[in-house]
């Protein structure tokens, strides 16, 4: 998906956060590995509209700041904290080349960001700008494409998002994923191999990589039953990983 296309969408990604796969085990795993962050500075990168940038403060957060580079999903963010005041600040920002910040975070959060690099080099110049602002000692977490996902395994469908292969780039595989909602959206990203992540990270300046697989929350065990979830249990399109600024 271009810039232009997020710019398009606005609010309406919102609606993705509605599908089961997003509602229960992204949101629920992810909120689960960022944990308490009270007092805490966050710096959430490729923030779209703002999801988990309100999660970061919901956490107890003390200061955080949403960056994104589309000027639509900024706009949609602030509509957002203008009708729902958190006290959460976003400003436009290419997550390829962050400019350093007025503060060292404590906190780097990514969410579908990494998987945007076209190659290894851009890869690592995206962690580097992460790096460059955390304090020693910061954490960054991520949520991306999983490496392992076998688009051969059962359809993904009733999860909300279908993926779908269209050619090999230079990190790995490309993807047509499909959120389907009423009026399905499209984007196409890359599916980067295990190492390109590892050594982009390394590169930069990161120590303590550790894989975080997704699980699914109790309530959503509770909304569909556990029999639903085990297709997304023994392929899951998504994994986290979480690190620290050396």
């Amino acid at each position: 998906m271009t810039v232009q296309q997020y710019d398009d969408i606005g609010e309406a990604y919102e609606g993705f956060k509605s599908l089961p796969m997003a509602r229960y085990p992204e949101s629920g795993s992810f909120v689960r590995m960022l944990g308490d962050l009270t007092g805490r500075s966050v710096l959430d990168l490729a923030c779209g509209t703002g999801f988990y940038t309100r999660q970061a403060k919901r956490l107890g957060a003390a200061d955080v700041l949403g960056v994104d580079v589309s000027d639509g999903m900024v706009a949609a963010a602030r509509a957002i904290e203008e009708r729902s005041p958190l006290g959460v600040r976003y400003q436009v920002a290419d997550g390829a080349g962050l400019p350093v910040f007025d503060r060292r975070f404590d906190v780097a959060t990514a969410v579908y960001l990494l998987n945007y690099a076209d190659d290894a080099a851009t890869m690592e110049w995206m962690c580097r700008g992460v790096h460059r602002n955390l304090r020693p000692g910061g954490e960054f977490f991520v949520l991306t494409q999983a490496p392992d996902f076998r688009f051969d395994g059962p359809s993904t469908d009733k999860y909300g998002f279908r993926y779908e292969p269209v050619g090999e780039g230079e990190v790995g595989p490309r993807v047509r994923i499909t959120a389907l909602l009423e009026s399905p959206i499209e984007f196409v990203t890359n599916y980067p191999r295990r190492e390109v992540y590892e050594g982009a990270l390394r590169q930069a300046g990161f120590a303590g990589i550790t894989w975080v697989p997704l699980q699914v929350p109790e309530d959503g065990l509770a909304a569909f039953g556990a029999e639903y979830w085990a297709d997304f249990l023994a392929n899951p399109p998504l994994v986290m990983l979480r690190c620290t600024a050396a």
